[in-house]
């Protein structure tokens, strides 16, 4: 059933507008009576398709239930900056997964060093891909890809978190299964670019509350360590 996503809805007048309506007229090509799915805050409304005008579906309310593809936990993904086509990869194998949020964040080793104002353009493409990646794995939110932040930002945010973990290729930290991550709502996972972090970084982490976590003897890619991460994570969480 075809998804779309809204930031706010009226359940007794539900219309969906612009592009999204010319896609389900011109481009699906559906007609009265057949459903969609309209997605709001985690929610699931699915609706029967009372008339289409060119700019304009309107919608009636067949029924409502929560989303059963939306983890029981907010995971905010914290990436240093790749190269671009890594990052795109990152964002969509991430939500796939059941992320919450990305902040990338541009740290000592990053190759890529946009500035903010040069990330600023990329973002709608980011996002883009976000909502495309929602739309296909059946999710009930769309992950914002925030503004580039620096490594201090990143902290403070990380600090608002009920838990946050950082990967890290030197032995010290704990695997995945040592976690308890009972009671935990929302939790961060910190992991680096290309170059990695310097120990100065894993450092101010682990001052902030974060806990180091190690994948094991082997060093993953910047674009397979989060979904190695993720994967773990939801399995243990019971989202997979």
């Amino acid at each position: 059933m075809p998804r779309f996503f809204t930031n706010e809805i009226d359940e007794n007048n539900i219309v969906i507008t612009g592009d999204d309506a010319r896609h389900i007229g011109y481009s699906l090509r559906m007609k009265k009576g057949e459903e969609i799915t309209v997605c709001c805050c985690g929610i699931d409304y699915v609706c029967s398709i009372k008339d289409i005008t060119g700019d304009e579906v309107f919608l009636e309310l067949v029924k409502k239930e929560v989303c059963a593809a939306e983890p029981n936990i907010e995971v905010t993904l914290f990436q240093a900056v790749p190269k671009l086509d890594k990052l795109e990869y990152i964002i969509q194998k991430s939500v796939e997964l059941g992320v919450s949020r990305i902040v990338p964040v541009l740290t000592r080793r990053c190759i890529s060093r946009p500035s903010e104002k040069d990330f600023l353009k990329k973002l709608p493409r980011l996002n883009k891909i976000s909502a495309e990646a929602s739309k296909q794995s059946g999710r009930g939110i769309i992950p914002e890809v925030t503004p580039v932040v620096n490594y201090a930002k990143s902290l403070e945010m990380m600090k608002k978190l009920d838990k946050t973990l950082i990967l890290y290729e030197e032995q010290g930290g704990k695997s995945f299964s040592d976690i308890d991550f009972s009671g935990i709502k929302r939790t961060g996972l910190v992991i680096g670019s290309e170059g990695g972090f310097d120990s100065e970084e894993v450092a101010a982490a682990l001052n902030s509350g974060a806990q180091q976590i190690w994948l094991g003897k082997r060093i993953l890619r910047c674009e397979t360590a989060p979904i190695t991460a993720l994967s773990i994570l939801m399995f243990l969480t019971n989202n997979m």
